[in-house]
């Protein structure tokens, strides 16, 4: 059956050039957008539109790529990155506050923090589930990525390392509760029979084709390669680890150039991963291929629909049958 999608509300952004990205805020109050016009705009989001003027921010000297809103516990914080290598840390302080702190106050918008720690485009960032504290990662065309603490006092420590020899292209934490079952638990899905764990880790995606799992070692206290995930022939444009609400079994999104989109699943932190590629022309066809290159992927909150956004201007929603695999339920034109 198909999922019922409400009717798009088209936003009138007034940028100049092609938008990359639109991320709505956790209360779905602000939509922030940005765009190869090198600015970034916030909207107001009332009952589903945006009204008013936006607040339009200024400051990369490039194309701006991704957009991420930190957790509203860390204050209105928002990221971005760009093709010129840096990324900006912006902060909501009221129109006409901030001046003299040493930021750049524009539109009620302090640009708090600014980090050049990459030598070529920093192509995605990501807040960390907001329990592990103020943490953004960062992917970036020099094939490394960078993980960026936050203190209470203002400062940053920051780990930069190799990641993807020719580009990273994407990156997506993981929940930071991991679930295993406890000994001699029933196969139940209760919470009371398993064993809850605080993990750090990510999933980045290169254009060296493969996806890659980083976990953060503790006692060491680096960064270091857990996994390295292999099906792709071309470079892996995006990837999205499932939120899993406490749950054992893990699931990770990749879209790739090669025009397919692969679901990477893993039943307990034992188990081996498995890969399944979406069928697009099911049940016709079992051809993996989607009509053009697959840009992004993105799951639901609950972490049990996928949306699919391919180059062809579509967008399609994939739910996992009990027995079928995996299907579309929707699509519809961006």
């Amino acid at each position: 059956m198909a999922a019922q999608v409400a009717k798009p509300v088209p936003v009138e952004t007034q940028h100049e050039d092609m938008i990359h990205d639109a991320q709505l805020d956790y209360y779905g109050k602000r939509l922030a957008t940005c765009s190869s016009d090198k600015t970034i705009r916030i909207f107001n989001v009332v009952k589903g539109e945006a009204k008013g003027e936006p607040a339009i921010l200024k400051g990369h000297t490039a194309p701006v790529w991704q957009l991420a809103w930190a957790h509203p516990s860390f204050g209105s914080i928002l990221a971005s990155c760009s093709y010129d290598g840096r990324v900006f840390i912006w902060k909501e302080v009221g129109q006409g506050q901030g001046k003299g702190s040493g930021g750049d106050l524009q539109d009620g918008w302090e640009r708090i923090k600014e980090h050049n720690l990459h030598t070529a485009s920093v192509n995605s960032i990501a807040w960390a589930p907001y329990d592990l504290g103020p943490i953004l990662a960062c992917a970036s065309s020099d094939g490394k990525i960078s993980v960026i603490n936050f203190q209470n006092d203002g400062s940053t420590d920051a780990s930069v390392f190799p990641a993807h020899g020719t580009g990273a292209n994407a990156i997506s934490w993981a929940p930071s509760v991991l679930s295993t079952p406890a000994a001699g638990a029933t196969k139940q899905p209760a919470t009371s029979q398993a064993n809850l764990t605080t993990q750090k880790r990510f999933v980045s995606a290169g254009s060296d084709n493969v996806v890659k799992i980083w976990a953060y070692d503790e006692e060491a206290k680096k960064w270091v390669e857990e996994e390295v995930i292999r099906g792709h022939e071309d470079w892996v444009r995006d990837v999205a680890w499932a939120p899993n609400i406490g749950l054992p079994g893990m699931y990770i999104a990749s879209a790739s150039q090669d025009k397919t989109v692969l679901i990477h699943t893993r039943q307990s932190s034992t188990s081996p991963w498995t890969s399944t590629q979406l069928l697009p022309s099911a049940p016709d066809s079992k051809d993996p291929h989607f009509p053009d290159a697959v840009w992004r992927v993105s799951w639901s909150l609950a972490g049990n629909i996928l949306a699919v956004s391919c180059g062809d201007g579509k967008v399609s929603l994939w739910k996992e049958g009990v027995g079928r695999g995996w299907e579309c339920v929707s699509d519809f034109s961006s």
